[in-house]
């Protein structure tokens, strides 16, 4: 009764502590889903857009009207060529792509992909009927994106390459460096040659 607690358990205890409290001075960095102001956006998404639902409009009216014509239009064919339009409208249906400070997103019909270009791991470019450039970040994050969207919009690019710097200076990003560079060249010409043609110069 009255006895003191060893002298070993208090000081495991602190040891515990000061543990732990190393343990809070190197935690790692966050990688929290990236936020802020859009500050660039693809210039031709409302465009091809607009075309792209034209399409599927048109697709589904003029399937409708031969039916009409023929005197064949029920309920099921009428909802077949309903699918058939909105299939087509989500086959041409571009992604909007966008930017902003340390990030950048693409949106399709369903859903939205977000990446931490500051925290890029690895950036490959998928050839296939339409080429994709693949960006990935720590956190997971997964975005591809056709490279013309880049090329067409040079801000995009610039938020982008902002990133990418960050990233390599952190040695985060060890793989990528060949399909930037090619991109970041055709950016190049692509702005120059707009610098000519309001010149006059092409």
């Amino acid at each position: 009764m009255g006895r003191r607690q060893p002298l070993r358990v208090r000081s495991g205890g602190h040891a515990s502590r000061q543990r732990g409290s190393g343990r809070e001075r190197h935690r790692p960095r966050t990688t929290a889903p990236p936020g802020g102001a859009v500050l660039a956006h693809d210039r031709n998404w409302r465009r091809e857009a607009r075309a792209a639902w034209c399409s599927g409009v048109a697709l589904t009216g003029a399937l409708t009207g031969i039916d009409l014509v023929r005197g064949a239009l029920d309920g099921l064919r009428g909802c077949c060529w309903v699918a058939l339009g909105a299939l087509l409208l989500a086959v041409l249906m571009p992604q909007r792509v966008t930017a902003g400070d340390g990030w950048l997103a693409t949106r399709g019909l369903l859903r939205e992909r977000r990446v931490r270009t500051d925290l890029l791991t690895r950036v490959r470019r998928s050839d296939g009927i339409t080429p994709r450039l693949v960006l990935r970040d720590v956190g997971g994050g997964r975005v591809e994106l056709d490279p013309e969207v880049l090329v067409t919009n040079p801000l995009l690019w610039h938020h982008l390459e902002a990133g990418v710097r960050r990233a390599r200076a952190e040695g985060l990003l060890r793989e990528g460096v060949t399909p930037l560079a090619c991109v970041g060249r055709r950016v190049d010409e692509e702005v120059a040659r707009v610098l000519l043609k309001e010149a006059g110069l092409e």
